[in-house]
């Protein structure tokens, strides 16, 4: 199992630059944070050294595949579960306690430990298609309308006056203790939307459990994706999970299904969320290999799925679909926020290092993607499709979070600029722009290895809240940025 492992070292390579001038605040200014919300027997979490202690080395084998229709959906299997009153007790101890393992040569040493992993790479016949199989046919084709877009004048770059790291969101010792609760010992990510009055969802890519060795997100029981819920409005402690979307007694479900084949469809990474007219919406995208080049991935197409159930069961919808022609094509990443009558989608191409590019739906017409126009020299067209989007702002960008702050007027977002080693916020007036210039808030000198920044959709004023990763963790910390 290969997962990000080329693109995080691709990163990394990238990371190589003078300092952007973090306001980021020392150990001794962090919220130490003990354990789950009171649970003071747990240890204050720390982050991994970037020497590890097990460094697993997938090793890509040709083969050839003759490969078969893709099986239907999985019957969601689905599970409610009560976690106890006292945070502090686990839930499941004869799942999550077992006994460790006796200690191998390395650790006796004291030395990393290389583990070398074949893994097989396939050359599928006839290949990966776009067909999307049998199923209902798509929606009627419309031709919307081209209408005038210009853009703004830029405004000034926000200005980041502290940042501070709140709380370990995931794994062991985090303020949800999800390594206890979930069989989630590592995971990336953390992509936030309000999914319903008071509530938040929040999505995580790859996950591991049992037998979970950083960096990467390496070990057992490998799920493509995992869903969490909370009704925390106190950001300044971290943010509580009430409950995942869970299919056996502590057990986090994979909500999107992958046919985790590398070179085929490796998983199934989200991307973006929000809640409209009582159905939740999924960006995602279908990830053929993470063994592309340094710092690139590889997808087979860029899709949204939706949920009528609160976020319990998930339907890839086959035909709201941006396929990856010739590896080449945007709207692959991309960051949806429905605003006024449209649904606003940023798209990058499959990497983390394209431009960005705007397209809108209306709210009625989200899974048709007919409808969709796109901001295009000035206006909103559907000629020339997702190809002829103009970019709204260059490259390098990746893993976009996108949001409307009603409370300021202002549209804000959220990405990971390799240029400058940095997570960077920007705003603008319009989703069209002119955007402002990027403001770095965490660096590569704050966590050598970071990505995401996807951000909390309650931050509020001068305060913006968001969810980091970093590779030497593989797990996900809330960071709070004070803006002037």
């Amino acid at each position: 199992m290969s997962m990000r492992v080329t693109a995080a070292l691709g990163v990394a390579g990238l990371f190589v630059v003078l300092h952007q001038g973090s306001a980021w605040a020392g150990p001794d200014e962090r919220v130490p944070i003990p354990g789950t919300g009171p649970c003071v027997t747990d240890p204050v979490p720390v982050h991994e050294d970037l020497i590890p202690e097990t460094l697993e080395m997938p090793i890509p084998y040709p083969v050839i595949t003759v490969l078969p229709p893709a099986p239907p959906e999985p019957e969601p299997v689905r599970v409610e579960m009560a976690l106890p009153e006292d945070p502090c007790d686990n839930p499941c101890p004869d799942l999550t306690d077992l006994p460790e393992p006796p200690p191998n040569l390395a650790e006796q040493l004291g030395i990393p430990q290389l583990l070398l992993k074949p893994q097989p790479f396939h050359f599928a016949l006839p290949g990966p298609s776009p067909d999307p199989g049998e199923g209902p046919p798509p929606p009627a084709p419309v031709t919307p309308p081209t209408e005038a877009a210009p853009r703004e004048v830029a405004p000034a770059a926000p200005q980041v006056l502290r940042v501070q790291e709140i709380a370990k969101q995931t794994g062991a010792n985090s303020v949800n203790r999800t390594d206890k609760r979930w069989q989630v010992d590592g995971t990336d990510l953390g992509i936030m939307w309000e999914s319903a009055p008071g509530e938040i969802a929040v999505a995580f890519g790859d996950t591991v459990g049992r037998g979970f060795h950083p960096p990467g997100g390496f070990g057992g029981d490998w799920r493509s994706n995992v869903l969490a819920f909370s009704t925390d409005t106190d950001l300044s402690d971290g943010v509580t999970f009430d409950r995942m979307v869970t299919d056996s007694r502590c057990h986090a479900a994979e909500v999107l299904s992958s046919r985790k084949l590398d070179n085929v469809e490796m998983t199934t990474i989200p991307t973006s969320g929000f809640a409209l007219d009582g159905r939740q919406y999924m960006s995602y995208m279908s990830l053929r290999t993470w063994n592309s080049l340094p710092g690139t991935f590889y997808t087979n197409y860029g899709g949204i799925a939706y949920s009528d159930d609160g976020g319990q069961t998930w339907t890839k919808d086959r035909h709201a679909r941006w396929d990856n022609i010739f590896g080449l094509a945007s709207f692959q990443v991309s960051a949806m926020v429905p605003h006024g009558e449209h649904v606003y989608m940023f798209g990058t191409p499959s990497t983390r290092l394209g431009s960005v590019g705007l397209a809108r739906v209306a709210k009625d017409q989200i899974l048709n993607t007919t409808a969709y126009q796109y901001w295009r020299d000035g206006q909103w067209t559907p000629v020339g499709g997702a190809a002829g989007a103009t970019p709204i702002m260059d490259g390098p960008v990746g893993e976009l979070s996108v949001r409307y702050a009603a409370d300021r007027g202002v549209w804000q977002m959220s990405y990971l600029d390799t240029a400058r080693a940095a997570i960077v916020v920007r705003e603008s007036a319009t989703p069209q722009g002119a955007w402002s210039e990027p403001t770095p808030t965490v660096t590569v000198f704050d966590h050598p290895e970071l990505y995401g920044g996807f951000i909390h959709p309650w931050s509020s004023g001068d305060e913006l809240y968001f969810n980091i990763s970093t590779w030497s963790d593989y797990n996900v910390y809330l960071v709070r940025a004070e803006l002037g």
